[in-house]
């Protein structure tokens, strides 16, 4: 079976060709277009979700916010006709993993939402679970990639998509330097289109979600170079 993507989008004339397209290529598609039902039918078997931001019921934003707040761990693209800098800011802060604006080809959305899902599918390969540390002091971070958890103290972390697949990337090469072009390169696909800001945007949140969990690590910023995740809390 395909991967299940859930489309969120109230106009008819942007969810049904979508829909058709999505089932060509192979994918399970469903659809609501409302945002309270978004949030009732996204689960963990939905690998990722198109979200409209203009819904009749919700603000879109509220709705990413709000899936990832109930721990939905699965892709979030935003669809809007907003195409200022600051909400795409704002729409990767509360927890999308990339931002479309319309009208947009179909082509180019194909291909943000196979890169996304590829990335996914990449990085759980990248480090077995037998590799992941063991013996390792109660407040270490763990990251298990085939089951694509971060736990620390037995609590998991909750994180987005790529706040997942950016802190397997920093994990699987803790203590070196991981270049920002890697990342990019690495977690955002070729096939990205946007800022930069939005990889400063990503690790500034799963920094803070790593602080939040009390996790023995902490992510170090080399200006202008990249990232190194490091072993020892920031305030140690």
């Amino acid at each position: 079976m395909g991967r299940h993507i859930l489309v969120v989008e109230d106009d008819d004339g942007i969810a049904v060709p979508l829909m058709r397209t999505l089932d060509r290529e192979g994918y399970v598609v469903e659809r609501v277009a409302e945002g309270a039902a978004a949030l009732e039918r996204a689960g963990d078997d939905v690998d990722l979700v198109v979200l409209d931001l203009g819904l009749p019921d919700m603000d879109g934003l509220d709705v990413c916010r709000r899936l990832r707040e109930q721990d939905f761990e699965g892709g979030i693209v935003i669809l809007t006709a907003r195409d200022g800098e600051l909400d795409r800011v704002v729409g990767l802060d509360v927890g999308a993993d990339d931002y479309i604006a319309k009208p947009f080809a179909l082509a180019e959305l194909l291909a943000r939402l196979r890169a996304l899902l590829r990335r996914a599918s990449a990085v759980a390969k990248e480090k077995p679970a037998d590799a992941v540390r063991a013996a390792t002091p109660a407040s270490a971070l763990l990251v298990d990639v085939e089951s694509r958890r971060a736990t620390t103290a037995g609590r998991e972390v909750p994180l987005s998509t790529k706040e997942f697949d950016l802190l397997a990337q920093l994990d699987a090469r803790r203590g070196v330097v991981v270049t920002r072009e890697r990342l990019m390169d690495e977690v955002w696909d070729e096939n990205w289109f946007g800022s930069t800001k939005t990889l400063d945007v990503t690790i500034a949140r799963l920094r803070q979600k790593l602080e939040e969990s009390g996790a023995d690590v902490r992510i170090t910023t080399l200006r202008g170079v990249g990232f190194r995740l490091d072993d020892g809390a920031p305030d140690a």
